[in-house]
């Protein structure tokens, strides 16, 4: 399993090793002893699944404000998407910076977010899904979001959207939300 770190501190890409065969192939998506060797968490509470039937579907920006902030492990297992989050811990040295990468059920990989940063995607094949790890419950109490075209985000979507839920077009812009201290 490779882990690489992201442009936000706490941030990693995780590609587990591929085994295929003429069978199909074989890969190991977790494991406790890898996660807590580098120091990732390994305690997920609730894992949580997503479908999207069309290209160009987005959701997001979406967190939870402490005391649930909440570390995701989130995986495309099938279609590919366009995965971006948004550190916005107070005092990070990455704060207000955005990250993005492409994940691709076909090569099993995934992204873990820390704590404290707002998540979203785009899908950019049909029929897409998406499984989350979540190292909290979800509390809609806690629920927030920002704008995903927030211009002082500046995130450069790959396909114009095709299917956004109104809460999602009414979320607030990063500038009128508060760091988040944890």
């Amino acid at each position: 399993m490779k882990i690489e770190p992201l442009s936000i501190d706490g941030a990693y890409k995780i590609t587990p090793k591929k085994i295929g065969d003429n069978r199909g192939a074989f890969s190991r998506l977790f494991c406790t002893k890898i996660f807590e060797k580098n120091r990732l968490n390994a305690n997920w509470v609730q894992i949580n699944i997503s479908q999207n039937h069309e290209k160009g579907t987005v959701r997001g920006l979406h967190y939870q404000r402490p005391p649930h902030a909440e570390i995701k492990l989130v995986r495309c297992v099938h279609g590919k998407v366009f995965d971006v989050f948004v550190d916005l811990r107070k005092g990070s040295s990455s704060y207000g910076t955005t990250c993005s990468l492409t994940l691709d059920s076909e090569e099993f990989e995934a992204v873990y977010i820390p704590q404290g940063c707002a998540h979203g995607f785009q899908t950019l094949t049909n029929d897409v899904e998406l499984h989350y790890m979540h190292s909290e419950f979800y509390m809609p109490e806690y629920e927030a979001g920002i704008q995903l075209n927030d211009p002082v985000l500046n995130i450069d979507w790959p396909l114009p959207f095709s299917v956004i839920s109104e809460k999602d077009k009414i979320h607030p812009m990063i500038n009128t939300v508060e760091p988040i201290i944890l």
